[in-house]
């Protein structure tokens, strides 16, 4: 009985360790798909404001519309820089979801083994003593 005592404290200690780190991974997650969404509304927003001006027919002068050209250039490189970050940060945000879900299934194991280990433990300890025990009186009531 002390054997198992012993597993069974040490799958609870393994549960403790496995939420813990199903904690760390969640809240790796939501870091994730936070940065994302900052980076998916700055993606947005960047090319919106590349619309904007490529739409622009208030040029007055070559001078203007080489300055505007120039300004257009660095616009869409910086929206590509966004869309690629927004890109990669998505990529992050679905290994830190699987993560995740790795870890809760890890979790998940560990507890049902230690419910199991509990059901069996307890199951030793009811069928164990009626059968050690002695039967008083004759048997004859």
């Amino acid at each position: 009985m002390k054997a198992e005592r012993a597993r069974l404290r040490r799958l609870h200690r393994l549960e403790r360790v496995r939420a813990i780190a199903m904690q760390s991974a969640a809240r790796a997650s939501a870091e994730a798909e936070t940065t994302l969404a900052q980076l998916d509304a700055l993606a947005a927003r960047t090319g919106d404001m590349v619309r904007d001006y490529a739409a622009r027919g208030d040029v007055p002068d070559g001078a203007s519309l080489r300055q505007l050209g120039g300004f257009m250039a660095g616009l869409q490189g910086i929206a590509r820089t966004t869309e690629a970050d927004a890109l990669r940060a998505r990529q992050i945000a679905d290994v830190r979801l699987t993560t995740l879900a790795s870890a809760e299934r890890q979790r998940a194991v560990v507890q049902e083994r230690a419910e199991r280990q509990a059901r069996a433990m307890a199951n030793l300890g009811q069928s164990a003593p009626a059968g050690a025990r002695r039967s008083l009186g004759t048997g004859l009531e």
